[in-house]
């Protein structure tokens, strides 16, 4: 076996190193991926380069406890961009998309509990059993944040309108100021067909803090604690932080088969979408090569890509490449010393990559049983097929949450989003077992009170987690067969996030669109000729979109066909 593997890698260097290459990409993440598939599909020679044995980065399933495939990170679709899935053909290459209805379940202590989804007439009667105000203003509310997700859609699929570089020829220069005016204004018409009054509310929404825009709309506790949860997820933020109200767009942005706001599993887990993507690049000449981490670029004349070296020694030469690593991983880590300019460089090391996720994935025997349900079988019902929100009945119990974190310690009763997803795929888990995700907040990088690296500390966290599942669902603790947990550090060195961050780097309003990932490189282009980023530390940011990969490829045949 041994022998094996080292004969691969030793091919797979070979095969590297024989060729001059029109395009690498560092990183086979859904991104790094998606823009070999695009760059190969116009005929570039393309190689991907995976430091890890498997593909996907954040988009990956994996078998830690035999037979049950994990999501190990990511764990729900919804934000994969339809021109990418119709353009890739992802169907044909495998990709299906299992919707969930209902999509959220929220027990309650008290012995109620909160369903809701895409069928309206359901949601009028779940929030009705609180408030009858709720369940008429419900509707209303998520038709408004569906008409700003129409006005932010046209943004997500091109690149931001970037200031042309200094050294662009006049006819470079020209061609960019065009662009940037037809895209100012064909947004501009967009935000006008919203009428006065809306554009106030969106701004309002873009600017405060999500507790204050659902006060505005609701008055039931477990109903803006439920969507309140979408506004924090994978951030630092707390539901009173200013401008978390615009994360609340996640409730309804993205599709599943067309069907705005609808949020699903994919079969097989998430490393499916990767796969796909992967089947879709190697379809038009990709070469995707794992165990293959790479130490450094290469740099010639002081500013220009001319390739990477790999940790094993090997030259791999391209004038292109493309990095789906975190911005701080490729500049400050890839690229030599002195080689940026000194303001770019700044901006970057304080850019924000903190975090306070931890996913926790568990083999479980039989399905959580919720008190609140009143039901005492094994088959799986509404509850279980969405997400379940543990320890979220009102904003204040995230907010403290919250602060816990801001204080140096985990969560003391931490906020948990449950998915079981092997309710709907059969694929992932022996019959009659199923697998569950948790991602949990909140979780500080450096904890003062213990360390991640200390086993106990680790386990006494994850006992915590399960202990706080067992007050909604008891018996939920001795269901438990196995379970892998990463916390922030875990998924820096073993994913590759800087800093835990999920999205590489924070998703606050200063650094989206045109601030991402620094302000004045916000088009995937860099100070260095020929090296681009690709990755969810470029606008629209992170999530399983990808945008950024597809975009960054069109930057770069742009510049490939420039005379």
């Amino acid at each position: 076996m041994w022998r094996r593997s080292c004969s691969t890698a030793t091919n797979a260097s070979t095969a590297l190193k024989e060729k001059k290459w029109d395009a690498l990409v560092i990183g086979a993440g859904h991104n790094g991926l998606t823009a070999a598939a695009y760059l190969a599909g116009s005929g570039l020679s393309v190689a991907v380069l995976e430091r890890r044995h498997v593909i996907g980065g954040a988009a990956v399933t994996e078998e830690l406890i035999p037979g049950f495939k994990f999501s190990r990170c990511s764990y729900l679709q919804s934000l994969l961009r339809p021109s990418l899935i119709k353009e890739l053909e992802l169907g044909r290459h495998g990709l299906k998309l299992l919707k969930r209805s209902p999509s959220s379940f929220t027990p309650c202590l008290d012995g109620s509990y909160l369903l809701l989804g895409p069928d309206r007439e359901l949601n009028h009667s779940e929030i009705s059993k609180f408030s009858v105000n709720d369940a008429n203003a419900y509707h209303r509310y998520e038709k408004q944040l569906e008409s700003f997700c129409k006005l932010m859609d046209p943004l997500l699929d091109s690149p931001p309108p970037e200031t042309a570089q200094n050294g662009a020829s006049f006819n470079e220069r020209l061609k960019d100021k065009l662009r940037k005016s037809a895209f100012w204004a064909s947004f501009m018409r967009q935000a006008l067909s919203l009428g006065q009054k809306d554009l106030v509310d969106f701004m309002d929404l873009l600017l405060s803090p999500a507790s204050k825009v659902l006060n505005k709309w609701f008055e039931t506790d477990v109903l803006k604690a439920t969507l309140a949860t979408d506004a924090v997820i994978g951030s630092t933020a707390s539901v009173h932080t200013p401008g978390s109200g615009y994360v609340l767009l996640h409730h309804v942005m993205g599709e599943t088969d067309g069907e705005r706001g609808i949020w699903s599993y994919v079969e097989g887990g998430m490393g499916s979408v990767s796969s796909a993507i992967a089947n879709a690049a190697r379809e038009s000449g990709a070469h995707i090569v794992t165990s293959a981490e790479v130490s450094q670029l290469m740099i010639k004349d002081s500013d220009t890509v001319n390739g990477v070296l790999l940790a094993d020694g090997t030259e791999v030469l391209s004038p292109i490449v493309l990095s789906n690593a975190t911005p701080y991983k490729t500049f400050l880590e890839l690229v030599p010393n002195n080689t940026l300019p000194d303001d770019f460089t700044r901006a970057l090391k304080y850019s924000d990559y903190s975090s306070a996720t931890t996913k926790i994935n568990l083999a479980v025997d039989k399905l959580p049983q919720f008190q609140c349900c009143k039901l005492n079988h094994p088959d799986a019902g509404p509850q279980h097929v969405g997400t379940i929100h543990i320890g979220s009945e009102s904003m204040e119990e995230i907010d403290l949450a919250c602060q816990d974190a801001v204080n140096g310690v985990p969560s003391r009763r931490p906020v948990i989003e449950m998915t079981i997803p092997s309710v709907l795929d059969k694929t992932i888990s022996p019959p009659g077992k199923h697998v569950i995700n948790l991602f949990v907040q909140y979780t500080p990088y450096k904890p003062s009170d213990g360390s991640w690296g200390d086993s106990a500390y680790r386990e006494s966290f994850a006992q915590k987690c399960f202990s706080l599942i067992e007050e909604y669902a008891p018996g939920f603790s001795s269901s438990i067969i196995g379970y892998d947990m990463l916390t922030p550090p875990d998924l820096e060195r073993e994913i590759g996030l800087t800093g835990g961050n999920i999205f590489h780097g924070a998703m606050g309003l200063d650094s989206l669109f045109l601030m991402r990932p620094v302000k004045g490189w916000s088009s995937y282009r860099t100070p260095l000729q020929g090296l681009y980023l690709c990755g969810s530390g470029t606008h629209p940011g992170g999530g399983v979109m990808g945008a950024p990969g597809r975009n960054a490829a069109h930057v770069v045949l742009q510049d490939v066909e420039k005379p």
